[in-house]
């Protein structure tokens, strides 16, 4: 029987995608560098996921995969990369005044609300998040947030779990359950952190990876069979 429900935000509770496209297509605009198109937010996109998976692998800090995202995606469409870093600071901002709800996670949290322990598990930025949390009213339904920032160590580390389950008072961890989009950091990290995982996959993405998952589900209204 599971007590603590741990939620991943981006991407699982929240739409990154729509919040993404906000703020990438409106800081075009403040930095009079013409318009996104579609074809280019798909470029980004793909830039930013294989990032951030460095970053999760360990192999850049945080700073170097935020700035350097946008570097890469400046010199492949033709714009001065030399704004890469101003860019950066307003589109941690601008990230949080666009929310959308995935589908269904609002009305899941809320009917888990006092019957467990739900904390938000999360690798976004602290400034993005912060201001997600807040403008989105999750602040007031999550009992705990956990931004890897804060902490000091990303998903999927052990170290980042540890943390978590120290805060949060959980000593057997049959009682914890971790739900999230990511194969790379929630599934992957779930599982080194010795706890079960529930991969949500609305999209029915093939799991290639040797990553082992507890449960799979396509919509978040499925997690009634489960807990």
């Amino acid at each position: 029987m599971y007590k603590y429900i741990l939620w991943d935000v981006d991407g699982t509770v929240l739409d990154f995608l729509a919040s993404e496209s906000y703020a990438i297509r409106f800081l075009f605009k403040k930095y009079n560098i013409g318009e996104c198109s579609d074809e280019m937010l798909k470029m980004y996109s793909a830039i930013n996921v294989k990032y951030w998976q460095k970053l999760e692998r360990g192999e850049l800090t945080k700073e170097e995969i935020l700035i350097g995202r946008f570097r890469e995606f400046f010199d492949i469409i033709g714009v001065d990369t030399s704004i890469a870093e101003s860019f950066n600071r307003d589109y941690q901002v601008t990230l949080g005044d666009h929310i959308e709800f995935v589908e269904g996670a609002k009305e899941v949290l809320l009917s888990q609300k006092g019957k467990y322990t739900i904390a938000a598990v999360t690798n976004g930025t602290k400034i993005a998040q912060e201001k997600k949390l807040r403008l989105s009213g999750l602040d007031k339904i999550f009992d705990a947030i956990f931004i890897s920032e804060n902490i000091g160590v990303e998903k999927p580390n052990k170290e980042f779990f540890d943390y978590v389950f120290e805060k949060l008072g959980i000593t057997d961890k049959k009682e914890a359950l971790l739900i999230g989009d990511s194969l790379t950091s929630d599934m992957k990290g779930g599982f080194i952190a010795g706890i079960d995982t529930c991969w949500f996959n609305p999209k029915h993405t093939p799991n290639l990876s040797e990553i082992p998952i507890t449960y799979e589900i396509d919509s978040l209204g499925k997690l009634v069979t489960i807990v």
